[in-house]
């Protein structure tokens, strides 16, 4: 018998996948398609991922469940491949996964309100764990396919939190991620609760264990003065944020949907570096969004040039069914993937220069494999003298840099 789960999209897939592997049956032979569909073309992977498991292993239990199943479950449903199809709450009960049961199973994630009763005990083969803080999200992007398959914002319990990270940490990680489908949104659903940097605060107090925590991707209305404050003051949190930008024009981000303005990103920015001058900063952008002109665009290239935006995530605009932007005038497929092009390139430039004024220093490095690891920028180092073992942090002189990633030598 074997269990294998095939993880496509994002971090919180990642996560349930890890959650999916410990509550299956372990008696049956069985795999699992953790789709995604934050765009037409994931959804068409995950079709062509689930023909070619077929073909591999003609006799496996195959359940295809995540997002791109919640949005069209009948799509999945009619495929000769597919022996079942769960929904994002359906696929986090072991009982769904018996071969006894519903063919189609995807219920209405927006009367979504809780979480699994499961707590993930660890995260096999690697060196962080991402710990899901909050589900779902209350705004609505016009780009954005998400609120329709992963329901309403709602934020997992302090408690719960603090005893999940505890037994993680029990478990050998010393690096976590806080990950969610929309961080920024943490307590906004319970007033009780804190919001993103009150949680953050009492984490690290609650868990000392907690040696390196960093954020999945967040908006920039996440940081309210208490995370700000707390980035000024405690260095467990790692000097590197990774936004939600999309684009740097204002009147593409009100079109988008967005919550913030140029000039919202440039004062971030700003304050950021005056509390933590090493702090570095990633991104995704979205190029060719429609209305898109070419002088929209220069305004994404210049904001990244002026906050030194070095880690890039660059998408060409792709029209998915269900969200609003598809009914705006269209910019050509072409001029997508050129304005893609460039804006890669222009992060691909300022981050070889980064890269090239850490040679000398020595930098902190979380090792992945014995010769491979993240520093505390969340750049890849790679070792060329001594090694170490996988889950140790490590001060790492930095030799030199090629192909996106530094190399050093243990002190």
């Amino acid at each position: 018998m074997s269990i294998r789960v095939i993880t496509l999209g994002c971090r919180i897939n990642a996560y349930e996948s890890e959650l999916i592997k410990e509550i299956v049956p372990k008696d049956i032979d069985l795999t699992v398609v953790n789709t995604c569909a934050v765009t037409g073309e994931a959804e068409r992977q995950s079709r062509q991922t689930i023909r070619r498991l077929r073909k591999e292993n003609p006799h496996t239990f195959l359940v295809v469940t995540g997002c791109a199943a919640q949005f069209h479950p009948e799509r999945f449903a009619s495929m000769p491949e597919v022996d079942r199809v769960l929904g994002n709450k359906e696929k986090l009960s072991s009982i769904n996964f018996k071969r006894e049961g519903s063919f189609l199973n995807v219920g209405d994630i927006m009367q979504e309100g809780g979480f699994s009763d499961h707590l993930l005990s660890g995260f096999e083969g690697r060196s962080r764990a991402f710990l899901q803080i909050q589900q779902g999200c209350d705004y609505h992007c016009t780009f954005c396919i998400v609120p329709k398959v992963r329901g309403k914002n709602r934020s997992v319990s302090p408690c719960r939190i603090v005893s999940e990270a505890k037994r993680l940490v029990s478990a050998g990680f010393r690096e976590f991620v806080l990950s969610g489908i929309n961080i920024a949104s943490y307590g906004e659903d319970n007033s009780k609760y804190p919001r993103l940097g009150g949680l953050t605060e009492l984490l690290l107090q609650e868990v000392p264990g907690i040696k390196r925590l960093r954020f999945s991707s967040l908006d920039p209305g996440a940081f309210d003065e208490d995370l700000i404050s707390l980035f000024s003051r405690e260095n467990r949190l790692m000097p590197h944020i990774h936004f939600s930008l999309q684009s740097g024009n204002d009147i593409i981000l009100k079109r988008m949907g967005r919550r913030h303005r140029r000039e919202d990103i440039f004062s971030l920015c700003s304050k950021l570096r005056s509390i933590r001058p090493d702090i570095v900063f990633g991104s995704d952008f979205i190029t060719g969004f429609p209305t898109e002109s070419e002088e929209m665009f220069s305004d994404t290239i210049d904001l990244v040039n002026r906050c030194n935006i070095i880690l890039l995530h660059v998408f060409p605009y792709s029209e998915r069914e269900g969200t609003a932007a598809i009914k705006m005038p269209q910019v050509l497929s072409s001029i997508r993937k050129e304005r893609a092009f460039l804006l890669r390139q222009e992060g691909e430039r300022l981050l070889a220069s980064y890269l090239s004024s850490r040679v000398g220093l020595t930098t902190s490095v979380l090792l992945e494999k014995s010769d491979f690891g993240s520093d505390s920028h969340y750049i890849p180092v790679k070792l060329t003298g001594k090694q170490g073992k996988a889950g140790e942090i490590l001060d790492v002189k930095i030799t030199g840099w090629e192909d996106k990633l530094l190399k050093g030598e243990i002190i």
